[in-house]
């Protein structure tokens, strides 16, 4: 075993002597400060306990042990790895002094080869060969891989052709060096990131020992290698990049982006959209011009660094990292508002919450730091909605956050698990497939479509068809389009307005429009007449259908319905010990009406049918869910009322082709042994239909008649 792992190994099991003999163990383990790319952490919260730098720097050396190499390799690039990352260590003491001393401490391979160098030269003033090419090791190390991500350019890497130049190691000595210490830097991050990255890191190593230099990437073929994880998820890159060049000449305005080096751009910019990411490019290439401090050009500056913007970007929500969605949605409001011209000035949108800030630190003159500042107000409010997520307050904070900023809330758009809940939407393929029967022609609308399970269905089943699906959800429409793209789906989606479909598509040019678990959302949470919960919303979103509709045209509805007759009562006795307590605090919660019910003993409770079951709804998904479902009211009509409120709004020539309601197959199976249902006399009784499906038919018109 190598003799730094048995070292790192003889620390963890409480030798602390060892940290006093080696500085380059001293400097990582005294870290105060989490200095990481949290592209690839996965718990903020963990790091608060943990030393991923020294954890890197132990997989590194283990992998390392493991290769089959010639002793002086190993020898040399040991030295190198323990070093490599000391840069990101230190007590905040530490840093601060190596900082005032002139060491590089945001560039971490400088500031590491840096403290290295004063490590040797504290000894004796000078570096031996063999010191000089750990240094020069140091220095480059990981540059590979960052220029493959298009990070930095290729002459970074400059300093390691001197090794051959200078005569200190062959061609053939530099390949089989720099090729295990590149398999250590990557796979020590991930084995599949290596694979994936292998060839092209081995021909680099090539072209370095030879004293070849690749030709320079053009700004595009940086700006997709900045981008490869967005693509990776399905970004349509080429699209979006000439609608881009349509709007601006990029050429011109990145200018000085080629010559430049990227810190922490994907992990910071990656969940943005191509558009937004460019206009943080030129925001931060092109700054406003303020005070004398400000007159600087990119032609100055070498490195530009989002590592504050990438650690304001993220949270820890149940030990998981997560994107702060919050901040995002702000952020991309504000590039929205944002035109080039005025990126080109460095001057966006006027907002007293939130604005971009470039910093340039004096130690550091060709250094530019990026992010965005958001007020006190705004960051105790984005505060509260992480707090608040876990709770019904959670409708309240957001709400409160989209006025501050001035946005539209459509409250379906769920903020901090919409991925999960796509999921969740994905899974109920088996209950959506009675909707393909009824539907007729070819074009083809689904409101809402959620995950886009029953676009995929269409899809399959219908060739002939062509799906769209409409949503108002910005973040349904972003994970729709990326999913399209990585799967070759040929369905399509757009972001619209059910209540004004005609403001999208040509009135009378679709076949079939389908509003599956959609309207009760709808209804819940769209405001008509200043409040929520009103059939208007409703009769507003069947208007909506109905015009754009051609002659034979259908709508399809799925959604809940309510039980007559509503005077029917039932009993509710809970087999959890907490069941109640979700009860009374369901009741108050509750904003569709009021939630009724009388307690009978400690576990049992008499309800009027359809307040049980709109209880039960939200009992049967659980507490994850509950924070949305609480806002929500599934059944708003009983079978007569739909039917009545359907011809009192699309008028008597609409023709009810189907009318059916059952109970959604999985809410008995749900419910099994977490609740007894029962009729006011304690006897056991099935629960009542939860579910509704109506196909609305246009009829056909020939001179005047109407032709059934």
């Amino acid at each position: 075993m190598l003799q730094a792992l048995n070292i790192i190994t003889a620390f963890r099991q409480g030798d602390e002597s060892a940290a006093g003999t080696h500085p380059w163990l001293l400097k990582l383990i005294s870290a105060e400060e989490r200095i990481v790319n949290l592209e690839r952490i996965t718990s903020i919260g963990q790091l608060t306990h943990a030393n991923p730098v020294l954890d890197y720097v132990e997989r590194t050396l283990k992998i390392l042990d493991s290769l089959p190499v010639s002793y002086w390799i190993k020898e040399l690039l040991e030295e190198v790895l323990v070093w490599a990352e000391t840069a990101k260590g230190g007590t905040m003491r530490d840093r601060l002094r190596w900082q005032q001393s002139g060491i590089q401490l945001f560039l971490h391979n400088i500031g590491s080869a840096q403290l290295y160098e004063r490590h040797i030269r504290q000894g004796r003033g000078t570096l031996s060969p063999h010191e000089e090419m750990v240094h020069t090791l140091i220095l480059t190390h990981g540059l590979l891989g960052q220029h493959i991500r298009g990070e930095v350019a290729f002459e970074e890497n400059l300093p390691l052709m001197k090794l051959t130049e200078e005569g200190r190691l062959t061609e053939d000595e530099l390949i089989r060096l720099l090729i295990p210490l590149n398999h250590c830097i990557i796979a020590a991050v991930s084995e599949e990131l290596w694979h994936s990255v292998e060839e092209e890191i081995k021909q680099l190593i090539r072209k370095l020992a030879q004293g070849s230099v690749p030709d320079r990437w053009t700004y595009e073929e940086r700006l997709r290698r900045l981008r490869t994880a967005s693509i990776a998820r399905g970004e349509d890159f080429d699209r979006q990049f000439q609608e881009i060049r349509r709007q601006t000449d990029l050429p011109a305005a990145l200018h000085g982006f080629q010559d430049m080096t990227l810190w922490y751009v994907e992990a910071a910019l990656q969940d943005f959209s191509l558009e937004e990411f460019v206009k943080v490019l030129l925001l931060a290439l092109h700054p406003e011009k303020q005070s004398p401090e400000d007159q600087w050009s990119s032609d100055s500056v070498s490195h530009l660094s989002f590592e504050p913007l990438m650690n304001d970007m993220y949270y820890d929500y149940k030990g998981v990292k997560k994107l702060n969605v919050y901040k995002k949605r702000m952020i991309e409001q504000y590039l929205r508002q944002t035109d080039w011209e005025a990126c080109l000035q460095g001057q966006a949108s006027a907002n007293p919450h939130l604005r971009h800030r470039i910093e340039r630190k004096p130690e550091l003159p060709d250094t530019v730091f990026f992010t965005f500042e958001f007020s006190q107000a705004a960051e105790k409010l984005i505060d509260f909605c992480i707090e608040a997520e876990k709770s019904p307050l959670y409708e309240k904070a957001v709400l409160l956050l989209f006025d501050l900023f001035g946005l539209r809330r459509d409250a379906y758009d769920r903020f901090h698990n919409e991925e999960s809940y796509l999921n969740d939407m994905n899974s109920t393929g088996d209950y959506k497939k009675v909707i393909l029967d009824y539907i007729t022609g070819t074009a083809v609308l689904d409101i809402g479509p959620g995950g886009g399970v029953l676009l995929d269905l269409i899809e399959e089943r219908m060739p002939h068809a062509r799906p769209v699906g409409i949503d108002i959800s910005s973040n349904v429409i972003e994970a729709l389009e990326k999913r399209k793209r990585l799967e070759h789906k040929t369905w399509e989606v757009l972001k619209g307005d059910a209540l004004n479909l005609r403001d999208y598509v040509k009135p009378g040019s679709v076949d079939t429009v389908i509003f599956s678990s959609i309207l009760h959302e709808l209804y819940s949470y769209i405001e008509t007449d200043s409040s929520r919960f009103n059939t208007a919303t409703v009769e507003a979103a069947l208007l909506s259908a109905y015009e754009v509709l051609a002659p034979g045209g259908r709508i399809i509805i799925r959604d809940g319905i309510m039980t007559e007759p509503e005077d029917t009562w039932r009993r509710i006795r809970f087999l959890e010990a907490d069941g109640m307590e979700w009860l009374i605090r369901y009741a108050s919660d509750f904003k569709g009406r009021v939630i009724s019910y009388e307690q009978l003993a400690d576990a049992e409770v008499r309800m009027p049918v359809n307040d049980a079951m709109e209880f039960l709804y939200t009992y049967t998904w659980g507490p994850e869910a509950y924070v949305h479902e609480v806002q929500e009211q599934f059944g708003y009509f009983t079978p007569t009322q739909y039917a009545e409120c359907i011809r009192r709004t699309l008028g008597p020539e609409a023709l009810i082709r189907v009318q059916q309601h059952y109970l959604q197959e999985g809410y008995a199976e749900a419910l099994a042994d977490r609740i007894e249902f029962m009729d006011e006399d304690g006897k056991a009784v099935t629960l009542p239909d939860s579910t509704c499906l109506y196909v609305i038919e246009k009829p056909t018109r020939r001179k005047g008649h109407t032709l059934l």
